[in-house]
């Protein structure tokens, strides 16, 4: 084992060197988390941040309907996805190497993830170069020249490590995805965020697994990025998912998972089928 893995090794598995990455993570990362909030803060008190101008027009514009959120669990299908073609949808991340495969294409896309947009980048351009139905996390315009008909959201993905210890988990959830996207663990929960702020009531999951077991595949289509942290994964999920239902069921929203399998009993289950004929 090198000197790398060792520390990387001790920083995962002993606490004194837990905090000491925390307190690391909290000093290298605070000068851009104090910008991040004090924008947050001034949308929130009226400020007009063009930047995010095009998020702002789709506010409300899916009132009262309803959304399929299809993230890329191993449980997803082709054959699903050629039944909700006809269904608003959100897609993500890998999703885009299976177009070859199936006419189904997403109404939004969505992806926040520095690493997974590295991988995915070319893929992504080659459907999307022009298309104004893409929601990027701002963060990802530091590190790629992003098309200017993408649409951007403030995203707030650090604000995770200000808060208790190390593994204590806790997410803030936000309805007005132009002020703030909090980060719940995944890109399905700032999805969430982004539909509801779009009006949304109705919103249904499909591949959402929550689980990633050793040695099995671990999404429908693979992205190239391996996460060293996909086993602790779902905790944190699940974590963001609560607040999600929360939000919901506090403002008469509903989100139901329509997941073949899985690990994700947060939201009621229904059989996407019998959701289908609920539209006949």
């Amino acid at each position: 084992m090198s000197i790398k893995e060792k520390l990387v090794y001790l920083s995962d598995t002993n606490s004194l060197f837990k905090k000491i990455k925390l307190y690391y993570w909290r000093c290298k990362d605070y000068p851009d988390q104090h910008n991040v909030e004090k924008m947050i803060r001034k949308r929130k008190t009226g400020f007009d941040d063009k930047k995010f101008a095009a998020i702002r027009r789709v506010e409300n514009i899916h009132k009262g309907d309803r959304c399929f959120i299809v993230a890329t669990g191993p449980s997803l299908t082709i054959t699903d996805l050629e039944l909700i073609k006809d269904e608003i949808t959100f897609g993500m991340n890998s999703i885009t190497r299976i177009f070859d495969k199936t006419d189904w294409r997403p109404t939004y896309y969505g992806i926040q993830d520095r690493q997974v947009y590295e991988k995915m980048e070319d893929s992504i351009l080659d459907y999307y170069r022009t298309s104004d139905n893409v929601f990027v996390a701002d963060q990802l315009g530091r590190y790629f020249q992003l098309p200017a008909n993408f649409i951007q959201f403030p995203y707030n993905g650090n604000y995770h490590i200000y808060r208790g210890a190390y593994e204590d988990y806790s997410v803030d959830f936000s309805p007005n995805a132009y002020e703030v996207v909090y980060d719940g663990y995944s890109i399905t929960y700032s999805l969430i965020e982004i539909a509801i702020y779009m009006g949304f009531k109705e919103i249904y999951l499909l591949g959402a697994d929550c689980n990633y077991p050793k040695g099995e595949k671990n999404h429908f289509v693979e992205s190239g990025f391996v996460d060293k942290n996909a086993a602790s994964n779902p905790i944190r999920m699940r974590v963001g998912y609560q607040a999600a239902k929360e939000y919901a069921d506090a403002h008469g929203i509903k989100i139901v998972n329509c997941t073949r399998g899985g690990m994700l009993e947060t939201f009621k289950r229904m059989k996407l089928e019998d959701v289908l004929k609920e539209r006949d």
